[in-house]
């Protein structure tokens, strides 16, 4: 008897301890899920610093993975494989651009992987010191070749100039003199290439900065 009356005296306690604890258990599962969500969230918002060794001198860019998640990857992957390693700017038009990642000194082309995505939509612009993508009349022709603007490009900017635009990846962070004097050489028509500078500037090395 006095056993079930001290079981008695305690069954309110217990439910509310129940309720309690099915009240806390969803709040920690949140928390559990918060928690996991902040790395998968810091990593896709992280910079990516890569260093471009040429022959002029050294570019640094950071690239933003938050605004242009397919493109970074894509150029990353090039990176870390060596793609760019030894190749030249094939093309450069003083006030707009430089052009590279596609050719070696002697004007042949590197075989690149398959094209991806345009994402000239991400709200980058093309203004002067930025990194974006270089495709062909397809929007979604992008695959290795890049170009660092060297003027403010409006006319690259989605939805110019065929309703789909350049997609911008990053900026340069320092070296932009280099950028500058590469785009000032003198330069030539080659195997019917324009803008293509008489002595080749050489992309030497291209490496993650971490």
């Amino acid at each position: 008897m006095a056993i079930m009356q001290a079981a008695m005296k305690l069954r309110p306690f217990l439910i509310q301890l129940l309720s309690l604890s099915v009240a806390v258990c969803p709040l920690l599962a949140q928390d559990a899920k918060t928690e996991e969500a902040k790395p998968a969230a810091k990593a896709a918002s992280t910079v990516v610093k890569v260093k471009l060794e040429t022959s002029k001198g050294d570019i640094e860019l950071e690239l933003d993975p938050a605004k242009a998640p397919i493109t970074v990857a894509n150029y990353v992957g090039y990176v870390k494989k060596g793609h760019y390693d030894g190749t030249i700017f094939h093309r450069v038009i003083p006030g707009f651009m430089i052009q590279g990642g596609g050719f070696t000194a002697d004007m042949a082309e590197k075989e690149a992987g398959p094209m991806i995505k345009n994402e000239g939509k991400n709200g980058l612009k093309n203004d002067r010191g930025t990194i974006a993508m270089a495709r062909r009349g397809d929007p979604d022709s992008a695959s290795a070749q890049f170009f660092i603007n060297v003027g403010d490009n409006a006319g690259l900017n989605f939805p110019s100039p065929d309703g789909h635009g350049y997609a911008v990846f990053g900026k340069v962070t320092k070296g932009m003199e280099i950028a500058d004097a590469i785009v000032g050489v003198p330069t030539a028509n080659v195997g019917g290439h324009g803008d293509v500078p008489v002595e080749p500037i050489t992309l030497k090395k291209a490496s993650i900065v971490e």
